[in-house]
């Protein structure tokens, strides 16, 4: 089965200024990189978009919660309110359990992570692209928190490639 992409948040208040995360050319240019690669193979793309509340810089109709890439005919928009990008949205019904999973996006530590261990237990085959999906600095160096997010989630099942690597077959 062909796997269906998820991009997470990929929304310009994350890869645009004025406060894009650290090394936001590279990581936007992995996903679409991967984006590219899944619409050559008619695979499903999901873009999942963040709705922010109140000053949140993702907050409905601010160019912050814009999506990056412009969405296609045949493909899906899913709008969530948590990090969980299956709680209380659509995903659900748009991707059969038996769905393999390819995961890039925003941010690591918290959508993308949530989202995968979520795949997982629904019974997703799950693969996160390593070097498409990114956050900010906080208490560790963004590049430190999205290694430990791969280490975690590498040991929790999901299978962890390069955009290079990513195949849509």
């Amino acid at each position: 089965m062909v796997p269906a992409l998820l991009l997470i948040d990929v929304q310009n208040n994350m890869l645009l200024p004025p406060t894009p995360v650290p090394d936001a050319d590279r990581v936007a240019a992995a996903i679409t990189h991967v984006l590219e690669r899944a619409r050559a193979a008619s695979a499903q793309v999901v873009h999942i978009r963040n709705n922010g509340t109140g000053d949140d810089p993702d907050a409905p109709g601010t160019s912050g919660w814009e999506l990056v890439h412009e969405v296609r005919p045949g493909e899906h928009v899913v709008d969530k309110r948590t990090p969980d990008s299956f709680a209380d949205t659509q995903l659900g019904s748009l991707l059969p359990e038996s769905t393999p999973l390819v995961v890039t996006g925003m941010q690591s530590d918290f959508c993308v992570r949530a989202t995968a261990l979520a795949a997982l237990n629904r019974g997703h085959e799950v693969t996160l692209v390593r070097d498409a999906h990114a956050t900010y600095d906080d208490e560790r160096s963004a590049a430190e928190e999205s290694a430990r997010v791969n280490e975690e989630l590498s040991t929790a099942g999901v299978k962890l490639v390069g955009s290079e690597e990513v195949v849509f077959a």
